[in-house]
């Protein structure tokens, strides 16, 4: 329980950094004024965001599970919470076109974000062994 409410605290906190980086990116790029409504939903929506990327790595943490049937569960949690925020939300068009693009751009962001953490762990358990081995 610990580390879920720590992972959350992370979680909404990087969502609300991100919100005031996109924030002042776009009072930088020129706009004088902000939509309260768009910004409150906006920020909401990333600090959610967040929460639920953070929180739904978890699942990795269950080795009584299979690294496919963990990413397979992982995938289809972080996928089906991020459309169903974004197109209520307003990020990407309801349309069978903008879904097919976020879709696409979705997968290919997850396969390079997940190969390099399979990386990056694989390098981890090979440098641990190798330090086991020589002692």
């Amino acid at each position: 329980m610990k580390k879920f409410i720590i992972r959350s605290l992370i979680g909404i906190f990087f969502g609300a950094f991100l919100s005031i980086v996109m924030t002042y990116t776009v009072i930088w790029g020129g706009q004088e004024t902000l939509n309260s409504a768009v910004f409150l939903r906006n920020s909401l929506g990333t600090m959610f965001c967040g929460w639920f990327f953070t929180v739904s790595n978890l699942l990795f943490e269950n080795h009584s599970w299979s690294l496919l049937r963990r990413t397979i569960t992982h995938f289809a949690i972080v996928m089906v919470l991020y459309f169903v925020l974004g197109f209520g939300i307003g990020w990407f068009p309801f349309t069978l076109e903008g879904f097919l693009i976020v879709l696409v751009i979705f997968v290919v962001c997850y396969f390079v974000f997940w190969l390099a953490c399979y990386a990056y762990f694989k390098n981890q358990a090979q440098k641990m062994n190798k330090e086991l081995s020589n002692k």
